[in-house]
C-alpha cells in the first residue's frame, strides 16, 4: 500500500511544483530514484543470499530475507521526516481556497520569495481561472474521469502504464539469469550488474533532455528500438538455439539453449543490455512524466491513481506469467513482446500529444485543440505570453484581502 501511494502521488506533486519548462526532468527523478532502489536491492540481497552458507543450506537463517526487508525501514524513515519540510502544492491549497497560502509557495518556488514577480503573478492567474472553470463545471472528481474529454485522456494513461509494463522491461530485469543461462552465458552475476548499473546510468540522459526533445519521439521511438532488439534476439535464439537436453540440474528451468557459440552470445548480451537503456532514456521516465502531466487539478491525483494501478495490475501480471512462458515458448516470447512493443508505437504515433513546454493548466487546449496528435500543437506557452504582459504593465494584478485580483 505504501509503494502504491507514494509511486502515484509522487509524480502528481513533482508536476504540479515544477516549472512547465523542467517539469519532465523533475517528475524523471523518480524513475532515477527508482533505478538507484532496484540497483542498491540487488546487491543487497545478493549479499543476503549467502547467509550460512548460501540457499544450498537446509538450515540457512532467516536472516537471509529478513536483512533485505529490514532494510527497507531507512528509506522509508527518511521519506517520512522529508515530508515535514516540503511544502503542500500550490494548485492543492488553490483547490482547498487556501489561497494566499498559494502564492507564497508559488513566490518561494517560482520567485525567489517575492509574491510580485510576473511569472508569480502569471501562474496564480492561470490556477485560479482554471480552478473557477473546473468548478463551474460543477461535476465531482469521480465523475469527471467518466466523462468523455477525461475519460479517453485516463485509458491513454493506463495503456502508456500498460505498454511500459508489456515492452519487456521486468523480464529483462526480474528474469535476467534465466534469460543469460539460456543464452550460454555463466557470469551471471557480473552480467547482471552491467545491466542494473545502466539502468541507472541511461536515466540521466532522460533527466537532462527529456524536455528538450519531448514526450511523444521518446515513447514513439523508444517502443521501435525495443521491438527491433527483441526482434533480434528471437532471430538469433531461433537460428543458433537448441531444446535443452537436461543434462545440466542448474539449467533445469530453462528449456532453450545456445551452446558453445560465444559470438551469438555476446549479441543477445549487447541487445539486452541495449533494451535496457533505450528503456531508460524513453520509456521508463516519460510514461510517469506525461500521465502527472496532462489531467486537470481536480482530478489529477485520483486519474494518476488509477494510471499506476494500471502499472502495478500488469507487473503482477507479468510476474505470474512470464515464468510459464519460458517454459512454453522459449525464444518466442522474444516476438511476443516484440509485438506488444509494435502495438505501443501505433498507440502512440495516432493517441500522444506532445506537452512539452506547456504549463498543467494548457492540458485542455492541448487536448481538446482537434488536430491529430501527429500533427503536433502550437509552440509556445500562453503563461509566457501572460508573464510579459503582467512585466510590462499591459495587465495589472494586485494583492486584495486573501485573493489576487484582475484590476
Amino acid at each position: 500500500m505504501g509503494a502504491g501511494i507514494a509511486s502515484a502521488m509522487v509524480p502528481v506533486y513533482q508536476a504540479e511544483i515544477a516549472p512547465k519548462e523542467i517539469r519532465g526532468r523533475v517528475v524523471s527523478l523518480q524513475q532515477f530514484a527508482i533505478t538507484v532502489g532496484i540497483l542498491v536491492q540487488y546487491f543487497i540481497q545478493y549479499g543476503s543470499s549467502f547467509v550460512d552458507g548460501g540457499p544450498n543450506n537446509p538450515h540457512q537463517s532467516t536472516l537471509a530475507f529478513r536483512i533485505p526487508w529490514g532494510v527497507q525501514i531507512f528509506p522509508a524513515i527518511l521519506l517520512a521526516g522529508g515530508m515535514f519540510f516540503v511544502p503542500n502544492s500550490p494548485r492543492w491549497l488553490a483547490g482547498q481556497d487556501r489561497w494566499e497560502e498559494s502564492i507564497r509557495v508559488l513566490a518561494n518556488l517560482h520567485g525567489n520569495g517575492d509574491i510580485g514577480h510576473p511569472k508569480v503573478l502569471a501562474q496564480y492567474r492561470e490556477i485560479e481561472e482554471a480552478m473557477t472553470f473546473e468548478r463551474e463545471a460543477g461535476h465531482s472528481a469521480f465523475k469527471a474521469l467518466t466523462q468523455p474529454r477525461m475519460l479517453n485522456r485516463v485509458i491513454l494513461t493506463m495503456c502508456i502504464q500498460m505498454w511500459s509494463q508489456l515492452c519487456g522491461i521486468n523480464i529483462m530485469m526480474y528474469y535476467i539469469v534465466y534469460m543469460m543461462q539460456s543464452a550460454g552465458v555463466h557470469n551471471l552475476l557480473l552480467i547482471s550488474s552491467i545491466q542494473y548499473i545502466l539502468n541507472v546510468v541511461c536515466t540521466i540522459p532522460a533527466i537532462l533532455f527529456i524536455d528538450t526533445w519531448g514526450r511523444r519521439p521518446s515513447l514513439f521511438y523508444g517502443a521501435l528500438s525495443m521491438m527491433s532488439l527483441f526482434l533480434i534476439n528471437a532471430i538469433l535464439s531461433a537460428c543458433y538455439g537448441t531444446p535443452n537436453p537436461h543434462t545440466d540440474h542448474s539449467l533445469e528451468a530453462i528449456t532453450w539453449l545456445i551452446v558453445d557459440n560465444p559470438p551469438v552470445s555476446r549479441a543477445i548480451v549487447a541487445c539486452s543490455y541495449l533494451f535496457v537503456s533505450t528503456f531508460a532514456v524513453t520509456w521508463g521516465p516519460t510514461s510517469w512524466t506525461y500521465a502527472s502531466e496532462i489531467f486537470p487539478t481536480g482530478i489529477r491525483a485520483k486519474a494518476v491513481s488509477l494510471s499506476t494501478a494500471s502499472n502495478w495490475a500488469w507487473n503482477c501480471a507479468l510476474a505470474f506469467a512470464v515464468p510459464t512462458l519460458f517454459q512454453k515458448i522459449n525464444w518466442k516470447m522474444y516476438v511476443l513482446f516484440g509485438a506488444f512493443n509494435a502495438c505501443a508505437a501505433v498507440q502512440v504515433w495516432l493517441s500522444v500529444r506532445e506537452t512539452k513546454g506547456k504549463t498543467l493548466e494548457e492540458m485542455d487546449e492541448v487536448f481538446e485543440s482537434g488536430r491529430p496528435a501527429w500533427r503536433g500543437v502550437s509552440k509556445g506557452s500562453r503563461l509566457d505570453k501572460l508573464q510579459r504582459e503582467i512585466a510590462d504593465g499591459v495587465v495589472k494584478v494586485g494583492f486584495k484581502g486573501q485573493r489576487y485580483e484582475e484590476l
